[in-house]
C-alpha cells in the first residue's frame, strides 16, 4: 500500500497516551518479573509440609512472622537473601521454590482467585475481596473461580472490535506510564530533523514546517478534494502530501503535516491491526508534539518555571504557540523525565465522558472490566467535571480533590470542539503542587468514588421522590454500537483515497 491517510477518526489514545495502576503482585508474571502470589502459596504449602509456623519458620531464617505473612499471601518480594534462607530452611532449592508449578489443586485455585481478584475485571465490579485462607473450602474456591472463568468468558464473547479497541488503549496506555510517557528515541529523531534545517529556539512556523517537509523530500500538494475521512494523505510513491486549507479550527495545520511526516521519517508499514494503528498514531503525535515543543528548549523553559514555582500550562502554551491540548500533553511527556514530578491528564467531555487520558501518579481513573478507562464517567466532584460550573472560562481553574488514593491538585480549562464542549486537566499528587501557579486555591472537593454513593447513586431524597416515576430517553450515539470500520485504517475509505490519489497524480 503506498499511502498514508491521516484518518479523522478519533479514538480516545489519538495523542501520546497511558488507566489505572494495578497491583504489583497481580501482572508480575505477565511482566516476566517474580511471581509473588505463586511464590507465596508454595512458602506457605512447604511450610506446612514440614509441619512449621510462622513463628517457627520465621526464626529459622530470622524474620518477623508478620513479615512472612505478606511473603505467603503475596503482597511483599522477599529479597534474594531471604530466598535463599527460605529455601534451606523448606529443604528444597531456590529453582524449586520459584517454580511455576502450583504445589497442589488448592494451590492452584488460590493462586487464581488471588490474581483475578487484583486484576481490573474485578476491581471493576466494585465487590469486597475475599481474604484466601485455609478456612476457605475447596467448594468455594472452586466456584468462585468458576465464576470468574465464566464472567471472563461472557465478556469475551462481546469483544467485538469497540472491545478490541479498549483493550488495545489500556496496551498502549499501561506502555506509557511504564516510560513516564517519555520516548528518548522519537526526541532523538526529531532533534535531529530541527537541527537539519536550523531551528532551535521560539514557536515552530508553518514556513519551518514545510521546510521540514522539502528537507525529507516531500512536495506539499493544498487541495479542495481531499478525502473526507482523512486529514492528509501521504503518497509514497510520488513523494507528495496532500492537505486541504479548509482545515477546522480543531486541528493545527503544522501537526497535521508533523504527524502525517511522522509516520514515514518513523519507518511506519500498514497497520496489522487495530492495535498496531493506535501505537503508529501515538507515536507520530509524539513526534509532531517534540517538534512544535523541541525538547531542550521546553525543558529549560518548565526549569526555569518550576524554581520560580510558577508551572503553568497556559504559559507553555503561550511560549510555543501551540493549543492548550497540546501543552499539556507535553507536559506529560516531559515532567517525569526533567522535573521528577508523576501527573495526570485529562480530556472530558462535557458529558463528564472520559475521552483521553494518562498517569503515572496513582490517581484512581475509573476502568471497566479491561482497564480501559475511556468511555468511562469521572467522578463529578473532580477538577475536570467542576470546571464546567464555572463561569470565568479565560482563567485556568484549580481546585484540590480528596480521593481515596490521596489528594490531588488540579488545574484545568475548557474548549469548545465541533463535537461539543471538553474539559482539559493537568493534576499532580500533593507533594508537586508547591512547583505550579494557582496551588493557593482554596477550591477543595472531595471524592469518594469508587463508593457508589459517591456520584453514582442519586441522593436517597430524590431516589423517593421519583424512582420509578421517571423514564428518560438515552442519547445513544450510533458509533458506540457499531464495530469499529474495518480496514487497515480504520475509518478510511480506501477505495475513495485511492481514487484521490489517481486523479491527482494524472494531473
Amino acid at each position: 500500500m503506498h499511502f498514508f491517510p491521516y484518518s479523522q477518526e478519533m479514538n480516545s489514545a489519538g495523542w501520546n497516551l497511558p488507566g489505572r495502576g494495578t497491583d504489583a503482585g497481580a501482572n508480575a508474571a505477565d511482566d516476566g518479573g517474580l511471581d509473588v502470589i505463586s511464590l507465596g502459596r508454595r512458602v506457605r504449602h512447604l511450610r506446612k509440609a514440614a509441619g512449621l509456623t510462622l513463628d517457627g519458620l520465621g526464626t529459622v531464617v530470622g524474620a518477623a512472622p508478620s513479615q512472612l505473612s505478606l511473603v505467603e499471601n503475596g503482597k511483599r518480594e522477599p529479597k534474594l537473601g531471604m530466598l535463599q534462607s527460605l529455601a534451606r530452611a523448606l529443604g528444597v532449592s531456590i529453582d524449586e521454590l520459584l517454580g511455576a508449578e502450583p504445589p497442589s489443586h488448592r494451590a492452584a485455585l488460590e493462586i487464581e482467585l488471588e490474581r483475578a481478584q487484583r486484576g481490573p475485571l474485578y476491581q471493576s465490579l466494585g465487590l469486597p475481596t475475599v481474604r484466601v485462607s485455609s478456612r476457605l473450602s475447596l467448594e468455594v474456591l472452586e466456584s468462585l473461580v468458576g465464576l470468574q472463568h465464566e464472567l471472563e468468558r461472557r465478556l469475551d464473547e462481546q469483544s467485538a472490535t469497540p472491545e478490541e479497541a479498549r483493550r488495545a488503549n489500556s496496551e498502549i496506555r499501561a506502555e506509557m506510564r511504564a516510560r513516564n510517557n517519555y520516548y528518548s528515541d522519537i526526541e532523538a529523531q526529531a532533534q535531529d530533523l530541527l537541527k537539519a534545517v536550523g531551528h532551535d529556539r521560539g514557536p515552530l512556523s508553518h514556513h519551518v514546517a514545510a521546510d521540514i517537509a522539502e528537507h525529507v523530500g516531500f512536495d506539499l500538494h493544498y487541495v479542495g478534494d481531499l478525502p473526507h475521512s482523512t486529514r492528509s494523505v501521504t503518497d509514497l510513491k510520488n513523494r507528495r502530501i496532500y492537505l486541504t486549507q479548509g482545515q477546522r479550527a480543531d486541528h493545527d495545520p503544522r501537526s497535521v503535516l508533523l504527524q502525517a511526516l511522522g509516520h514515514y521519517l518513523l519507518g511506519h508499514e500498514t497497520p496489522r491491526d487495530y492495535g498496531d494503528f493506535l501505537r503508529q498514531r501515538v507515536y507520530t503525535n509524539y513526534f509532531a508534539a517534540a517538534l512544535l515543543m523541541p525538547e531542550r528548549a521546553t525543558v529549560d523553559f518548565l526549569k526555569e518555571a518550576k524554581a520560580a514555582k510558577e508551572l503553568a500550562i497556559e504559559d507553555i502554551r503561550d511560549a510555543f504557540a501551540v493549543s492548550y491540548e497540546t501543552a499539556a500533553h507535553r507536559f506529560t511527556n516531559l515532567a517525569t523525565e526533567h522535573l521528577g514530578i508523576t501527573t495526570h491528564f485529562q480530556k472530558v467531555h462535557e458529558s463528564g465522558i472520559i475521552h483521553k487520558a494518562y498517569e503515572n501518579d496513582g490517581v484512581n481513573f475509573p476502568a471497566d472490566h479491561t482497564g480501559a478507562i475511556e468511555g468511562q464517567p469521572v467522578c463529578r466532584f473532580w477538577t475536570s467535571r467542576a470546571v464546567f460550573d464555572v463561569p470565568d472560562k479565560f482563567r485556568a481553574f484549580n481546585q484540590y480533590t480528596d480521593t481515596a488514593v490521596g489528594t490531588y491538585w488540579c488545574t484545568a480549562r475548557t474548549e469548545r470542539h465541533s463535537s461539543g464542549e471538553y474539559s482539559l486537566s493537568i493534576g499532580v499528587p500533593y507533594a508537586h503542587v508547591k512547583w505550579f501557579r494557582g496551588r493557593d486555591t482554596t477550591e477543595r472537593s472531595q471524592s469518594k468514588c469508587p463508593d457508589e454513593s459517591c456520584c453514582r447513586r442519586p441522593p436517597a431524597d430524590l431516589s423517593a421522590q421519583w424512582a420509578g416515576h421517571a423514564w428518560p430517553s438515552t442519547r445513544a450515539n450510533s458509533h458506540l454500537l457499531a464495530a469499529m470500520p474495518a480496514g487497515a485504517f480504520p475509518g478510511v475509505d480506501e477505495t475513495e483515497v485511492y481514487r484521490f490519489l489517481q486523479a491527482h497524480a494524472q494531473r
